[in-house]
């Protein structure tokens, strides 16, 4: 099929749309309590060096590998593989795909529900242990969580099966937009807000003294994470973009999106987090309880809180609809199915096995393994294992298995584009991404 037919019209349609995948609960929700938690502006001067040295070549391999294939995650590795056993890698990438999906519409459904509470003045007012009571009430309900993770899974669904063009390219066109404006405008708030300043120190001061060697391994695995990289997401959106367009520019911008919301993000919450006395460190429940809290304090809170559970929403719709598009992909292309029962099988089947992971706070918390609940467990088996492990195959696979020459040719399209750093971009890709992977993997295998 025809790049044309099946992928995106434009470079920015690519760009907006990758980048989606790659920004999401992970840059607003994780990466500033990992800030808060590993010394600030430390963190974020080494998670930038580590985005620039890994995150970029390895974005470049996936795009390589889904643009030249022309394929799904499954039917690229096939395909350059030669029929020996590489299609093994995009059978565990729709596996981690599920699972990941599984958790994460979990997460998403928090937000949509915060959303609603937002929108509807009903965090309003409410005392700090209140606002902590209801966060423990709903995550731990029966029905309540169940539900807005399948209303969010409903609307993923609704946007994959329009298309790549008519449904992932013009809802990004829309959605990424939307999302920095939201983001630059509750920026503009937070930094009216008095002691606003020391947010900034804490958030742009590096301090190398609180950052330990577990602090510095986080920087590397979230520069590899927070791009979505090692699932076969951008394998997917690789085989979209068109064959003139540069895979280094888009792999950079993309990266440079991704960084942005994250850093705007901390602009966002540290400045009102320090302004009213709270803790930077909050962890995970920095955004679902501090954050509320914060908005309570200022004036029209009700409204910025509002305005912040909307631009998180969006960031969790654009990455779910990277997460779901990788396994419509193999089923419309590899099982030969239409788009629209693709995209309602594979809600289904999200649904069932995440409906585990939203009960794992409260019915059946009690079920574990290895003293981890079905939520944990999935975030510990896919991040700390499957998604490092598939992403070193991949380095494996394109840098000493798939011919130099074609790698090159697909870099540099053809030989149209600057080929300077092409042997700067090799050696990353055989040498020092392997290593910084196999890092990220034992870290996480002896964590």
């Amino acid at each position: 099929m025809a790049n044309e037919q099946r992928g995106f019209t434009s470079s920015l349609g690519a760009i907006l749309a990758a980048a989606g995948g790659a920004v999401g609960l992970g840059n607003i929700w994780r990466y500033p309590y990992m800030l808060g938690q590993n010394g600030g502006g430390a963190f974020l001067i080494v998670n930038m060096f580590f985005v620039l040295l890994i995150g970029i070549p390895l974005m470049m391999t996936e795009f390589v590998i889904g643009r030249r294939a022309q394929s799904n995650v499954v039917g690229a590795y096939k395909k350059l593989g030669r029929k020996k056993g590489w299609g093994v890698i995009g059978y565990f990438s729709i596996l981690a795909a599920v699972l990941i999906y599984a958790f994460y519409s979990v997460v998403a459904g928090w937000t949509l529900n915060y959303i609603v509470m937002a929108c509807t003045n009903q965090l309003s007012g409410m005392t700090p242990a209140a606002i902590a009571d209801t966060f423990s009430t709903f995550t731990s309900h029966s029905f309540w969580p169940v539900l807005f993770q399948l209303l969010f899974l409903i609307l993923t669904a609704v946007v994959i099966s329009l298309g790549v063009q008519k449904g992932i390219e013009k809802i990004s066109k829309i959605l990424m937009p939307l999302l920095f404006i939201l983001l630059l405008l509750m920026v503009v708030r937070s930094l009216t807000l008095p002691g606003a300043s020391e947010g900034l120190h804490f958030l742009f001061h590096p301090d190398f003294s609180k950052l330990s060697g577990a602090g510095v391994l986080n920087a590397l695995g979230q520069s590899f994470f927070s791009l979505s990289l090692g699932v076969g997401a951008m394998v997917t959106y690789g085989s979209y973009i068109r064959k003139e367009d540069s895979l280094f520019k888009t792999s950079l911008w993309i990266s440079v999106c991704d960084l942005m919301v994250a850093i705007l993000a901390g602009v966002v919450i540290f400045p009102a987090v320090f302004s009213f006395g709270m803790d930077p460190a909050g962890g995970p429940q920095l955004v679902y309880v501090v954050l509320p809290n914060v908005f309570n304090s200022m004036p029209l809170g009700g409204l910025f809180a509002a305005v912040f559970f909307v631009l998180l929403g969006i960031a969790a719709l654009t990455s779910t609809i990277s997460l779901q598009e990788i396994v419509v992909a193999f089923m419309v292309e590899e099982l030969h199915w239409s788009r629209r029962k693709s995209s309602i099988i594979s809600m289904v089947l999200t649904f069932v096995v995440g409906a585990f992971c939203a009960l794992s706070f409260g019915p059946i918390k009690h079920w574990t393994l290895f003293d981890k609940t079905i939520f944990d467990l999935f975030d510990l088996i896919t991040a700390s294992y499957l998604m490092p492990m598939l992403a070193l195959a991949t380095t494996i696979f394109l840098g000493w298995f798939y011919p130099k020459v074609e790698v090159k040719d697909e870099i540099t399209n053809g030989g149209a584009l600057n080929a300077n750093l092409f042997e700067l971009y090799y050696f990353i890709l055989r040498f020092v991404a392997p290593i910084a992977l196999l890092v990220i993997l034992v870290s996480g295998i002896i964590g």
